[in-house]
């Protein structure tokens, strides 16, 4: 029976399913169940941080005197998550005392600094930790068991899922991370996205970092590896459409410089103070061309042509043919620098470069033009020594 709880996304419902957290919690609860009472049951339950229960079957059993292994299938919902459908096992078996819960095969490991557990451990983070702990305790005080419990989690195929994942990028090597806050999966979730950004932000703070290089994607960092960008010594992080939400974070997470790259069709929006850079949240990438291009002079036939225009390039051949591209590209990146430093606040100095697939460079920011100097400076010096 699938899980019944659903959100409603613009005009649809879609279905929330339960994170790895809850299935490894799940799984453990049902393998300490037979291994103490050494009774096999069908199904198990438990109440998710978020409130709502969750039921489920138990398979892939394996039953020997001094271990009990079960696994519960991940159900996403409508998420497109690599994990939907796979198993979450549990292994356990008793101990002395107190509750050991370890990673196995297909659960990756922590290598670097800033996430939610310390280098050397298991990607399984702290919300999960606590739900399995607790299943096993409830478990224990039903069976009237007073000794230990050691569970190892383990995820089949977990280390090719990861690949799939951000985990390669935050530096969880060997597997799928076992996650979740609310227990629960909310379908097609920015959330999830923006949490991701966070951590890699926080991940590079954690290193000592104070500068930043921030791109929306693939296009910039081709980009910054083309212009030798992504040499000078500031970590580079993707923040998807989520331009405001990044600039946020970098500032709670101290960092002093940053710099943003990407394409003009995605950062021109940013001269309308649209921070988040979806389509479904603005396109006005013509509409913006067109007003700044009447403010440097464009007669009408210009301006209509520019708000039929359907790429940023179109524009921009638009203007070429007017004369009007460099008073134009002045005028938007004047526009996109007030933008970025009102919602970086006082502590965060930062810019922007604008390029095109076609054109290359645009323009830089007058931010990110004092950044580049100042950087380049710092890099020859330290090349120097």
């Amino acid at each position: 029976m699938a899980f019944e709880h659903y959100i409603r996304s613009g005009a649809k419902l879609l279905r929330c399913g339960y994170t790895t957290g809850s299935c490894a919690a799940l799984a453990a609860a049902g393998a300490a169940r037979c291994l103490l009472s050494g009774e096999r049951p069908e199904r198990v339950s438990l109440t998710t941080p978020k409130g709502w229960t969750v039921e489920v079957p138990l398979e892939d059993w394996e039953i020997s005197t001094d271990e009990v292994r079960c696994a519960v299938r991940k159900d996403a919902g409508d998420d497109p998550d690599v994990t939907d459908g796979g198993l979450v096992r549990a292994a356990a078996r008793r101990s002395a005392r107190g509750i050991a819960i370890e990673g196995g095969e297909g659960v990756g490991r922590v290598t670097k600094p800033g996430l939610d557990r310390a280098p050397g451990e298991a990607a399984i983070n702290s919300v999960p930790l606590q739900m399995i702990a607790a299943a096993l305790e409830e478990v224990c005080a039903d069976c009237g068991y007073a000794g230990g419990l050691s569970v190892t989690i383990s995820v089949p195929g977990g280390e090719a899922l990861a690949e799939k994942t951000f985990n390669p990028q935050l530096g969880i090597e060997g597997g799928i991370s076992i996650l979740g806050t609310s227990g629960i999966v909310e379908p097609m979730s920015e959330r999830a996205l923006i949490d991701t950004i966070e951590l890699e932000l926080r991940q590079a703070a954690a290193g000592g970092a104070k500068r930043l290089i921030l791109t929306p994607g693939n296009y910039g960092l081709d980009y910054l590896a083309a212009e030798g960008l992504d040499r000078l010594g500031a970590p580079v992080v993707r923040c998807s459409n989520f331009i405001g939400e990044a600039l946020d974070a970098a500032a709670a997470e101290g960092f002093a410089e940053l710099l943003l790259v990407g394409h003009a069709g995605k950062l021109v929006k940013l001269a309308g103070g649209i921070m988040n850079t979806h389509s479904r949240q603005a396109d006005c990438r013509a509409e913006l061309f067109t007003a700044h291009a009447a403010l440097c002079g464009a007669d009408a036939s210009l301006c209509r042509g520019l708000m039929n225009a359907v790429t940023s390039d179109a524009c921009l051949a638009l203007l070429d043919a007017a004369g009007l591209r460099a008073p134009v590209l002045e005028s938007l990146l004047a526009e996109i620098q007030r933008h970025l430093d009102r919602r970086a606040g006082e502590g965060l100095r930062c810019g922007a470069i604008l390029f095109s697939n076609a054109a290359g460079t645009l323009g830089r920011t007058e931010g990110a033009a004092r950044l580049l100097e100042r950087w380049s400076a710092a890099q020859a010096q330290d090349e120097a020594r």
